[in-house]
């Protein structure tokens, strides 16, 4: 079940890469809807989910919301010296950084493998948590995706490669959801997880993936998209809880 699920993310992030190849024009709409999404499923489903599972505190504070800003911070501290490496390879030649698109590219596969080891560790809380958590994953894999393909050709890498590495963080969210079907992970140690997670999924859609929807096209249409992603999540989760 978890690898099916994992599929999605396979496909999605496909069709980013083929949405940036073809650069289409209604990708804003996808972007605002999948961070409404993500948004929902942090505060809505994870944050409740993680502190109910990781009860003690740690001066005060409870773990997982300890863990939730720590998730938050990381992913902030990674995407700010991707993009210190990147000026400084700019300044020498703006336009074409091969070696900063390929590692940028592996960086996103790497987050890829993480968010299929969320999804699997979700399911080992809950089918419930981990349909959620898949369908966030899945709906923020299209930007992925998007940007993967766009990094490594807008850094002067051969098509070639840039659909390569597009290949390889299509398989990564797979391979990172098989991988929890080979140990069990214990009940306090997942919900600290995904307060982690929740972290890193928060910062991706407050700082990336909402900004980048509403970029070149601030349109009602976008913040509505975002609002009927928060919306349908609370649907969901409400549902699945009854």
């Amino acid at each position: 079940m978890v690898v099916l699920v994992a599929l999605g993310s396979f496909v999605m992030t496909l069709v980013g890469g083929w949405a940036a190849h073809h650069v289409t024009d209604r990708r804003h709409l996808v972007l605002g809807f999948a961070g409404g999404l993500m948004l929902g499923v942090v505060g809505l489903d994870l944050l409740p989910e993680a502190v109910e599972g990781a009860g003690r505190k740690v001066w005060g504070v409870p773990a997982a919301l300890l863990l939730f800003v720590a998730g938050f911070l990381t992913a902030h501290v990674v995407e700010r010296l991707l993009a210190l490496r990147r000026a400084a390879h700019g300044a020498k030649n703006p336009e074409q950084v091969p070696q900063v698109g390929i590692g940028a590219a592996a960086a996103m596969v790497g987050h890829s493998v993480a968010d299929g080891i969320a999804i699997g560790a979700s399911f080992q809380v809950g089918e419930a948590i981990g349909f959620t958590v898949a369908l966030a994953v899945i709906s923020h894999d299209f930007a992925d995706g998007f940007n993967t393909y766009t990094l490594t050709r807008a850094t002067g890498n051969a098509r070639r490669k840039a659909f390569a590495m597009l290949g390889a963080d299509a398989v990564a969210p797979v391979a990172g959801a098989a991988s929890t079907l080979l140990f069990t992970i214990p009940g306090e140690a997942l919900a600290c997880y995904l307060g982690f997670f929740g972290g890193v999924l928060l910062y991706i859609a407050a700082a990336e993936i909402l900004p980048e929807a509403s970029h070149s096209h601030p349109a009602r249409s976008t913040l509505l998209c975002t609002v009927a992603g928060v919306a349908l999540m609370w649907l969901v989760i409400g549902f699945a809880g009854e």
